[in-house]
């Protein structure tokens, strides 16, 4: 017969093992995201809900197909976006901020929409300056996934992209720097 006691230091271990492999699990999916959520493609939204919460953005795309976004924004460089088909189903997971992503706006072409699905909702505050009938809309990046950088989309009053540009994050800038 098993004593009390022994029974309770194994129970005990049992529950500190899973509460372990809970936050391993956990780890993964907030360290390699991207990773997790490739491993999910096929799976329906209900498994990519599960797996990473509520997203911040939902889009539902011209095609019919809807993208979540998990922004880090305001103050992190990510962006993730889970791509689902017609069906519901997970066809894509990535990290949108990224240069090659960025660069695939086009000015002239694009609008405050096509950011928007693209990129999700900005997270920093609007800036419009009136001289050149522009309203900015920013995202913290790491530019060539080395610098911390800010990209900057300016919309005339029309809503259609006229200009980017890429500058340096004022929240990692030393100006204190001899």
């Amino acid at each position: 017969m098993t004593s009390p006691l022994r029974y309770s230091g194994r129970r005990l271990a049992q529950t500190v093992a899973l509460g372990l492999g809970a936050a391993l699990l956990s780890a993964c999916t907030a360290l390699a995201p991207v990773d997790t959520g490739l491993k999910l493609v096929g799976q329906p939204e209900s498994a990519v809900m599960a797996t990473f919460g509520k997203p911040t953005d939902v889009y539902k795309l011209d095609d019919g197909t809807v993208r979540w976004f998990y922004s880090k924004q305001p103050l992190g460089q990510e962006s993730y976006a889970a791509d689902f088909d017609k069906n519901g189903n997970l066809t894509n997971f990535r990290q949108m901020l990224r240069t090659p992503e960025l660069y695939k706006a086009q000015v002239n072409v694009w609008t405050k929409k096509d950011v928007l699905e693209h990129f999700g909702a900005p997270r920093e505050p609007n800036q419009y300056f009136p001289l050149m009938k522009r309203e900015v809309w920013s995202y913290r990046f790491r530019h060539e996934d080395q610098w911390y950088s800010l990209f900057n989309f300016y919309f005339d009053d029309a809503g259609v992209l006229r200009q980017t540009q890429i500058t340096p994050d004022p929240l990692y800038d030393r100006s204190d720097r001899p």
